[in-house]
């Protein structure tokens, strides 16, 4: 603010340096572009889209650093993607900064180039896709017989300046137990842990193909969750064999590591509920008990940003033994 306002009163010197200042400590990624650490507050200069979409407007006007511009401006957008934006001011802030400021990127009309496989991927010729006016947003699907093992290679080529965005979903049928875990930028990792008192203490051993339990013993599910960004309205699904009993039958707010969700415990799943989950590696767990024996398989444990579905992960499936 310091900046603008000088350089609008015909002070050159100080709001360069100041701008000089600000890009030593930037922080430059290749997916989020250019932003600086924060430290949320309650207080008006510590709204953190107010002060990117301000940002904007001071390299813009007073550093004329088109680059610089583009790269703000990804990190809003990027902050969109997973989060809100909090307020009507902050909104109106951000719109107003994406829009007026930088390049015009609603105003290319070049589609970028998609290769799956051997087909190139042109939507204007497509039957029954719709192109988005302004974002150029489209979407095409096959089904069975049409999908063939070099759709695995996929080429995409952006020939213009901005960003873009898309993400390719393979779908198919598995038994439980043997699916193995994927990830997006959101991963998750579910663990099975058989609790046992000992004249020590209680030891806590890893579940495995090896390890038979009996009715009666008490199992721990350990539900370890990584994001690289700030995620909001997150739903965990943790799903139960059916040998076991929750202890936590009712539903309920918890916080446990850091991390506050709501609880809620059906009959094949625990199911979570997350308003926020910032940046980082949590793991909170719940206790089981063995009800009876037999072979079951345990499921795997789902987490999906409800707001971007893209980002979305689940664990490995487990098979759990229960012997007399």
């Amino acid at each position: 603010m310091l900046a603008l306002a000088m350089y609008r009163f015909e002070e050159k010197t100080v709001p360069m340096d100041i701008i000089k200042s600000l890009k030593e400590f930037a922080i430059y990624d290749d997916e989020f572009g250019m932003y600086w650490k924060q430290n949320y507050g309650y207080y008006w200069y510590e709204a953190p889209i107010e002060f990117q979409a301000l940002m904007i407007e001071l390299f813009d006007e007073v550093a004329k650093d088109n680059k610089a511009v583009d790269d703000l401006r990804v990190w809003l957008l990027k902050q969109k993607q997973t989060t809100d934006w909090k307020t009507t001011k902050a909104t109106a802030d951000a719109c107003y900064a994406l829009l007026l400021e930088g390049s015009d990127w609603l105003a290319t009309e070049v589609m970028v180039d998609i290769t799956v496989g051997s087909q190139k991927i042109d939507p204007l010729k497509m039957e029954d896709v719709k192109v988005e006016a302004g974002t150029g947003y489209f979407k095409t699907s096959w089904k069975g017989l049409e999908i063939s093992n070099d759709m695995g290679n996929v080429t995409v080529v952006k020939k213009n300046e901005g960003v873009s965005w898309g993400a390719l979903y393979w779908q198919y049928f598995e038994n439980l137990d043997k699916i193995t875990s994927a990830e997006s930028p959101l991963s998750i990792n579910k663990n099975l842990f058989l609790k046992q008192n000992t004249p020590s203490g209680p030891v806590i051993t890893p579940i495995d193909e090896n390890i038979t339990l009996k009715p009666g013993d008490m199992v721990i599910s350990r539900v370890e969750i990584r994001t690289d960004r700030n995620l909001e309205y997150v739903h965990l699904r943790d799903m139960r064999a059916s040998c076991f009993e929750p202890t936590n039958v009712l539903s309920q707010y918890k916080y446990q590591d850091n991390l506050g969700y709501y609880e809620s415990t059906r009959d094949a799943s625990t199911d979570f509920f997350f308003g926020y989950i910032p940046k980082g590696t949590y793991v909170f767990e719940y206790p089981l008990i063995v009800s009876h024996k037999g072979d079951f398989s345990n499921g795997m444990a789902v987490i999906q940003c409800l707001y971007a579905p893209e980002f979305a992960a689940h664990s490995a499936g487990i098979r759990v033994k229960v012997s007399e």
